[in-house]
């Protein structure tokens, strides 16, 4: 059963990763992303690790999501296009994604799967916050940090091009008096 579960959700995973690529709308690019991040969310699950599950659906799935599409909005990348539509197989097949990744995870909270098997002392600690906070802060504080400079320089990138957006753009001027 295990298996099955890993299959629907890793299919899931690649499927909207796979979208998220060749999606021409920027909008339509970050909602695979974001299933892709609940995806990879319910496998932490399957892995029994409640907190790394909860992590990703929180930080990456929460709060980055609503980064990716605060910026997509500043730059303008969401027009509408006044074409037909192209890619009218996303809508069908985003449901039918989401719809059994929504199953899968209904599976695997029903089945107990945070819960340590008997003899699984190693499953027991891979998602322990403990241990993970040791680790990120002892041998991984270097690519802890360097993560935190990219999105930093990111950040700034972003208000750059925003800034130079808005003083290279002409403002009329009513005419003086004089």
């Amino acid at each position: 059963m295990d298996v099955i579960l890993f299959a629907i959700t890793a299919a899931v995973a690649l499927i909207g990763a796979i979208a998220m690529l060749v999606a021409r709308n920027a909008v339509h690019s970050a909602l695979f992303l974001l299933l892709n991040f609940a995806a990879i969310a319910v496998l932490f699950l399957l892995l029994q690790s409640p907190f790394l599950f909860a992590i990703q659906l929180t930080v990456y799935a929460g709060a980055i999501m609503v980064l990716f599409l605060f910026v997509v909005m500043l730059l303008g990348a969401e027009r509408v296009e006044d074409t037909p539509d192209r890619i009218a197989w996303q809508r069908p097949l985003a449901l039918g994604l989401g719809a059994a990744l929504v199953a899968v995870a209904v599976v695997s909270v029903l089945r107990g799967a945070w819960e340590v098997p008997p003899g699984g002392e190693a499953a027991a600690t891979f998602g322990d916050p403990a241990q993970l906070g040791a680790l990120l802060f002892t041998n991984y504080l270097l690519p802890f940090q360097v993560t935190g400079i990219i999105l930093l320089v990111a950040v700034v990138g972003v208000a750059v091009l925003n800034q130079r957006g808005r003083t290279t753009s002409t403002v009329k001027r009513a005419p003086s008096g004089d």
